[in-house]
């Protein structure tokens, strides 16, 4: 496969009609996302001198940002983007600029960031969900659709990158909680461009044309309004991407511990530099290949390529050759992800297909929630390698649901 064939693929993405514009402004959204933690973190720490406090209010804004993530999904396919994303995004940029205003008074409670930080987290707009909904409908080509989701994937990947590398600039001529404004300005333009794109109002009029011609069928309103429904093909994709969480949110602790136990905590960055490089790199070579298996068999060759290569990671001798490894992982991060979310829109119902997307987000996140707690607990108390394998023990178990005979025949790509 030639350089050349991997631009062409991606380019024929970005000049799909409206498709710039679209991407550009869920990007811009998304960027929030990025920098909304570390912001949200050093805010509260300089406001209460507490890093505990710090901790907890970040937690409670991940939690109810998580637990209610298919509430607001549920809502966008109900009444449409149009409708929900802007009163979402005013709702968390008042809410974002009153934690920035809040922590700027010293002796603020911690009471009053944890309950403004909760109800932030609980109007996140799901500005990813709706984006991969939009690409379902600009490109109706499921090969071209891949390479879309791929793309999708890796730009995410790298903002948040780029989200905590703006907030360490900021923070060096403003206050910390300069960053929460910023934030809400970025989620505020950016929902709103979203929600007012011509993709958006023509997705909306389509599913109000096929309601008028076949008025015996449900519109996109009530098949929205029932419980979600994906068959097999869509519990193992959540079920994947909840092992591909908990490999994301055990490392990321792992490498601190190895780290520490190396007396190398320079190599921190670099190690998880090199795990979203990969992941990128990964997901950009994915995206371009026209694959001949099926989705569910990619799937579960992907989550045991990543958990093997995890557990292998935990015997590196040296903090460098942690980072060669971590590159490695990453390479089947984004195309693991990719594809869930692909599988998930192919089983989701017309009128569902947001809630999908954010039952496979939902997953990642708490998966990665979870496997941090649990990764804490095991470190001090085994020997790190031990705990490398166990924390890349659920994606590889995960892989048995994909690889079913009866997934892997009914989602031939």
């Amino acid at each position: 496969m030639s350089s050349s064939s991997v631009a062409l693929s991606y380019a024929a993405v970005l000049r799909t009609r409206h498709s710039r514009r679209t991407f550009g402004a869920a990007l811009l959204g998304r960027l929030s996302n990025g920098m909304v933690s570390l912001s949200l973190v050093l805010a509260v720490k300089e406001a209460t001198g507490s890093y505990a406090m710090a901790g907890t209010v970040m937690a409670v804004f991940g939690l109810t940002g998580v637990s209610l993530s298919l509430v607001r999904a549920g809502l966008v396919d109900r009444h449409g983007p149009r409708r929900v994303l802007p009163l979402l995004a005013t709702a968390y940029a008042v809410l974002l600029t009153g934690l920035a205003f809040a922590t700027t008074r010293p002796g603020v409670p911690g009471v009053l960031l944890a309950v403004l930080a909760g109800t932030a987290g609980a109007t996140t707009p799901p500005l990813g969900p709706v984006m991969r909904t939009l690409w379902s409908f600009l490109i109706p080509d499921r090969r071209l659709l891949q390479r879309a989701y791929s793309l999708d994937g890796v730009a995410e990947e790298l903002l948040f990158v780029t989200g905590p590398l703006l907030v360490g600039l900021l923070i060096k001529i403003a206050v910390p909680s300069a960053g929460l404004v910023v934030s809400a300005a970025l989620v505020l333009t950016g929902a709103l461009s979203l929600a007012l794109s011509p993709a958006v109002r023509e997705r909306e009029a389509a599913e109000q044309g096929k309601a008028a011609v076949r008025p015996h069928e449900e519109d996109s309103s009530s098949a929205a309004s029932r419980p979600l429904r994906g068959g097999p093909g869509l519990r193992q994709a959540v079920a994947v991407a909840a092992g591909v969480g908990m490999c994301l949110g055990g490392l990321d602790l792992l490498v601190i511990a190895f780290a520490e136990e190396h007396e190398a905590s320079h190599a921190v960055p670099l190690v998880l530099a090199a795990l979203s490089g990969g992941s990128a790199i990964g997901g950009l070579v994915h995206g371009a290949v026209s694959w001949r298996t099926s989705s569910g068999s990619r799937l579960g060759v992907l989550a045991i390529a990543l958990g093997l290569t995890l557990a292998v990671t935990g015997l590196s001798p040296h903090p460098y050759v942690l980072v060669g490894w971590a590159a490695l992982c990453g390479v089947f991060v984004a195309p693991a992800i990719t594809t869930a979310y692909l599988i998930a829109d192919e089983c989701a119902d017309p009128g569902a297909r947001t809630r999908a997307g954010a039952w496979v987000n939902t997953a990642l996140n708490a998966g990665s929630a979870g496997s941090t707690a649990a990764v804490g607990l095991l470190v001090g108390r085994m020997p790190l390698p031990v705990c490398f394998a166990l924390a890349a023990t659920p994606v590889v178990l995960s892989a048995a649901t994909a690889l079913k005979p009866s997934w892997r025949s009914a989602s031939a790509a």
